[in-house]
């Protein structure tokens, strides 16, 4: 031990009851008196009482898949925000004003803040509540409020909670309509630009209309529609050339006809080359029917060849006869007969004139439709060129155009939907606080701690007396035992005189410590009855 070890023998229990014994008024008289001053210094401070208020933070009554709040601060925060706010110099004294508070309080103590608000703002506590089973969410409130009265700790918490009530329905509102505002402009302004681009991508569509990505299929369906065109138009002047060229065979058979009757030579090799002009067309027509239908143009011209060529035959062989009769005089021929003849011998080489003129006209239409298609051509085939450049240039138009509808469409979502959420705020239909537990009305004092005074009393009188003891027992050094002599003297003790009582000094010592255990007895009892009446009262 510490004692041991300085070379000095630790003192025993008995030796420490004894120094109890012998100092226990220094030890008893400290105890009590701190005590006392305490216990009554407990009573002297005001009484404070504490109002509590339980409010329940409710969630939407609208579930979130149909409506999504665009309120997102969550409780702590929230809460935070609006105890600024309610604990402001502006509300808290408009509060102190209407309940008269903090007056009677500082006349009578002098440890009281000079400035109410502050003094306020200390006996203000806000505690969260946590969902029980779900640590760090939060779904209620407590408020509590310090008074010197019962009543007035009541009224103040009461006006404290509806304050808070009143501050979350206008705060969340102000946050939702705040939103669905903001929203209202971007959304105006993303519709501006989507307007803008939208003018831009018009403007380029009309500029460059007939050669836009969106059209290559219908120019390609076109460009082979007039291909198509061009190619049956070409078979079409083919024909209409060997038409022309098979017209002017036929003229130039019919002219030597007639320039051989009128010489009185034979013509009897031309009707044999219509034979086999004849018989050449109706090959080639059983062959075109074994490759198209009757519909088709090249069996149609051949029949209609045939048709021209026969009735040709016709009007030739009906001339040869009439050139072949016996000559007749003048008086014999008769008129009508003659100009008949005449008649019969001019129809054949004017309806071929007629259908060579028809056949150049022809012709040319044909050739003018060419002309056009071919200009068609060169036209489409210049959009499909220019498509994919105009696809690039469009594609890098249309990407701010994309991008600024994404945008336009998702803010429009955007807003809808948070005009929904302040809809429901301004219905009182959102998430909201509700009183679960109204200021109560507190039946004894929060403060002071009447019995924690008293036992801290108890333990500083105590600490008093063991010091005080102690400072004796090391200044006043007396030999009370035998060792005590031992150890101050190198010398054997031999004889000892034991304490002889002078007459009466017993009996005096008798009510002497009668009187002390009653002086002892009675301190107990106070303090004890003291501590009681504290425990009942706290």
């Amino acid at each position: 031990m510490l004692d041991e070890e300085d070379g000095q023998p630790s003192r025993s229990l008995d030796e420490y009851w004894a120094i109890v014994r012998r100092r226990r008024w220094y030890i008893l008289i400290p105890v009590f008196a701190c005590w006392a001053i305490a216990w009554a210094g407990s009573w002297l401070v005001p009484s404070t009482f504490q109002s509590d208020a339980l409010v329940l933070v409710e969630q939407q009554k609208i579930p979130e898949q149909y409506v999504v709040p665009n309120v997102t601060v969550n409780l702590q925060d929230r809460l935070q925000s609006m105890t600024q706010q309610i604990l402001s110099r502006t509300r808290l004294q408009s509060t102190i004003n209407r309940f008269h508070l903090y007056q009677t309080r500082r006349r009578l103590t002098f440890t009281q803040a000079e400035d109410p608000v502050e003094q306020m703002r200390k006996d203000i506590t806000i505690e969260l509540v946590e969902a029980p089973g779900r640590a760090g969410q939060l779904t209620a409130f407590k408020i509590r409020y310090s008074a010197g009265s019962p009543e007035l700790a009541q009224q103040v918490n009461s006006e404290l909670t509806s304050l808070f009530i009143d501050e979350n329905l206008k705060s969340q509102r102000q946050l939702s309509e705040s939103t669905t505002t903001f929203l209202q402009r971007q959304l105006t302004d993303a519709s501006e630009k989507l307007q803008e681009q939208e003018a831009k991508v018009r403007a380029f569509k009309a500029s460059h209309f007939g050669n836009l990505p969106s059209q290559m299929e219908t120019n390609v369906q076109i460009l082979g529609g007039l291909q198509s065109q061009l190619q049956s138009i070409q078979r079409a002047l083919d024909g209409a050339n060997q038409q022309k060229l098979y017209l002017e065979s036929l003229q130039q058979e019919y002219q030597s006809i007639q320039a051989s009757l009128g010489n009185g030579s034979s013509t009897a090799t031309s009707p044999d080359a219509l034979n086999t002009d004849l018989v050449d067309l109706r090959h080639k027509l059983q062959e075109a029917r074994l490759r198209y239908t009757e519909d088709h143009p090249d069996v149609v011209q051949l029949k209609d060849k045939i048709s021209k060529m026969e009735k040709l035959k016709q009007d030739i062989d009906s001339e040869i006869s009439a050139s072949e009769q016996p000559a007749k005089t003048p008086s014999d021929v008769d008129p009508g007969a003659a100009l008949q003849v005449q008649h019969g011998s001019t129809s054949p080489m004017m309806q071929i004139q007629s259908q060579l003129k028809a056949n150049g006209l022809e012709i040319q239409n044909y050739q003018e439709r060419e002309k056009k298609i071919d200009s068609d051509i060169t036209t489409y085939q210049a959009r499909l060129n220019l498509t994919p450049e105009t696809e690039q240039e469009l594609a890098d138009i249309s990407r701010g155009y994309e991008e600024s509808k994404a945008n336009y469409d998702s803010l429009l979502q955007k807003q809808n939907q948070s005009q929904l959420a302040t809809s429901l705020e301004q219905s009182q239909q959102g998430e909201q606080f509700r009183i679960l537990d109204p200021p109560s009305l507190p039946t004894r004092p929060s403060a002071p701690n009447h019995l924690l005074i008293s036992v801290a009393g108890l333990l500083f009188g105590f600490a008093v007396g063991a010091v005080l003891t102690a400072f004796l027992e090391m200044t006043n050094v007396r030999v009370r035992q035998e060792k005590d002599l031992e150890d101050a003297v190198p010398l054997k003790v031999l004889i000892g005189i034991p304490h002889l009582d002078a007459p009466g000094e017993g009996r005096f010592r008798v009510l002497l410590r009668g009187l002390e255990l009653v002086a002892a007895v009675v301190m107990v009892i106070l303090i004890l009855v003291g501590n009681l009446y504290a425990f009942y009262k706290s």
